[in-house]
């Protein structure tokens, strides 16, 4: 008897060990095919170096279809990760039902999606947000994201594999101090500060700006360089006019020295505004005195113009009701809508990046490591310049056999040593620290200066990548931000964007149509189970006491 209620204490013992053990040791295995759920190194070394309560709030409470609620369990499950790796990261799910009105007036505005149940199609309104609120800073992270040539299962998607990114970006940004520091270059005709406005207000969020006028180089060339060299990225945003030697050495060192670089470059002269104005415009080369400097580094932007059937559309008067003029929106070859065939960081989960009388890019051969970011669909061609440009164009339908040359490349990154275009020839000036061989370092060509450029209407800017005409809003902005995120990101942030989760969804319409058979088997079967187990059971019963 003693044995027997001895056993029962080491049992309930050993049981309430067992619970004590679970309760203060948290670990949990990730078996998925795909590893989702387990976190980057970037993100646990953001998430542990929060000193402070950092409160996330998910406005994604409430009753929502199926496949919401995969967007709501995943948005919660990454959220019990961060808290386990950092007990200040507090969040709570919110219903925005009965603060809608509170949530439009601090600029979130609502989703209305297409929701299909039971074969019937009805619409909903969703505030797919979280907001980060550390000390007093409040960053806003859209959970849905904008991705308006996919379906909306490819959307839910590309949103739940871009939720570790956004939460860990947003607590990286609203968390740590800005250090890296960028330069617009200014003195050879770059955009005007208020069609770069809306991205350098974006930039600002994360980096430290400042313009640097390249004209000084005439006078002041070394103090030029030394100034430019405080700078982690230069960003040349379609210069328009030539560059001296002196300025391009500027730049050459600035490189060699360990700088980044983005060129946004239009090589030949094309605006939609005159060609509108005349109904044609006649298309030639610019020089601006930078062949020799890219051919050094390993690519070449040829003075040609892409043309691709994949293309966004232009606004043009149609005709007159009244004193009103009307207009329509026409598919026009020369602004290409271009994606990415690759998975890498930058361009990974972006929408289309709309290109203007854009150029195509040639790679050359060096010891340079080179990754076409971006290029035109396979239904492009390229047109020589010079050449005239003509609105009636739109009217000819294109003969499809004619854009079989595509897949041109519009937007490069390269990556490595890169040798001076300076090497082995006279120096414009004197440097202290010139190198004829660089350290390592990164830049990234694009060969349309347009893809910066935000629009303006009433003498304010817009959001860039968004066609005022049209209102669809292309990923130019995203693109940009990834690109500059890539060149500067010393945490390896950027890399979580690679990850890659493949998102299983019902077919709702075989679903609708073999509801009622599912539906009778899943009634049916286990009675049939239970009522065979019964008679099993009594059939033995009475052959053992028979």
């Amino acid at each position: 008897m003693k044995n027997k209620y001895s056993k029962i204490v080491s049992i309930i013992f050993g049981l309430l060990l067992i619970n004590f053990l679970a309760s203060s040791v948290y670990k949990r295995f990730d078996l998925t095919e795909d590893q989702r759920y387990t976190l980057s190194p970037a993100t646990k070394n953001i998430v542990k170096t929060v000193d402070e309560i950092v409160l996330v709030k998910v406005y994604l409470q409430g009753d929502f279809p199926s496949e919401f609620k995969r967007l709501q369990t995943e948005t919660k499950l990454l959220l019990e990760e961060l808290k386990t790796l950092n007990k200040n990261v507090q969040f709570r799910f919110i219903n925005p039902t009965d603060i809608a009105q509170e949530l439009i007036e601090k600029g979130l505005e609502p989703s209305r999606l297409q929701v299909q149940e039971n074969g019937k199609v009805s619409e909903i309104v969703i505030f797919p947000f979280a907001e980060i609120n550390y000390k007093s800073k409040t960053e806003i992270i859209p959970l849905l994201k904008d991705i308006y040539t996919n379906s909306q299962d490819e959307q839910l998607e590309s949103s739940i594999q871009n939720l570790e990114y956004a939460f860990a970006n947003g607590i990286h940004k609203i968390t740590s101090k800005k250090s890296k520091k960028i330069a617009i270059i200014k003195g050879n005709g770059e955009l005007n500060d208020i069609y770069i406005a809306d991205f350098l207000l974006k930039l600002g969020e994360y980096y430290l700006l400042a313009p640097i006028t390249l004209d000084s180089v005439v006078s002041q060339p070394e103090k030029t360089l030394t100034e430019l060299s405080n700078f982690d990225l230069a960003i040349i945003a379609k210069p328009t006019e030539k560059f001296s030697e002196q300025e391009k050495y500027t730049l050459d060192q600035f490189i060699m020295n360990g700088g980044k670089s983005i060129w946004l470059i239009d090589n030949v002269v094309a605006e939609l505004d005159s060609l509108i104005q005349t109904g044609e415009t006649l298309v030639y080369p610019r020089d601006l005195g930078l062949t020799d400097l890219f051919f050094n580094y390993g690519i070449r932007i040829n003075s040609d113009l892409v043309t691709d059937l994949y293309s966004s559309q232009i606004p043009l008067a149609t005709g007159n009701i009244g004193n009103q003029t009307q207009f329509s929106d026409f598919q026009w070859n020369y602004f290409p809508l271009v994606n990415s065939l690759n998975n890498h960081a930058i361009t990974i989960n972006t929408e289309a990046v709309n290109f203007k009388f854009t150029n195509s890019i040639d790679t050359l051969k060096n010891n340079i490591s080179k990754t076409i970011l971006l290029q035109s669909s396979p239904l492009s061609t390229t047109t020589g310049t010079p050449s005239i440009v003509t609105l009636k164009s739109i009217t000819q339908k294109p003969n499809q056999a004619e854009f079989n040359n595509g897949n041109k490349p519009l937007a490069v990154l390269l990556e490595g040593s890169f040798k001076s275009a300076y090497n082995s020839r006279v120096k414009p000036f004197n440097f202290n620290n010139s190198k004829e061989v660089g350290l390592p370092s990164k830049m990234i060509v694009i060969s349309d200066g347009d893809v910066i450029a935000n629009e303006v209407s009433k003498g304010q800017p817009l959001e860039l990548g968004l066609n005022k005409w049209t209102n669809q809003l292309y990923g130019n902005k995203e693109f940009l931000l990834n690109a500059v995120n890539y060149l500067l990101d010393d945490s390896g942030l950027i890399n979580i964007r690679s990850k890659t989760i493949k998102i299983a969804f019902l077919d709702k319409q075989k679903a609708y149509e073999q509801a009622y058979k599912w539906q009778f088997i899943n009634v049916l079967f286990p009675l049939i189970i239970l009522g065979v187990f019964g008679f099993l059971i009594s059939y033995f019963r009475k052959k053992k006491y028979q």
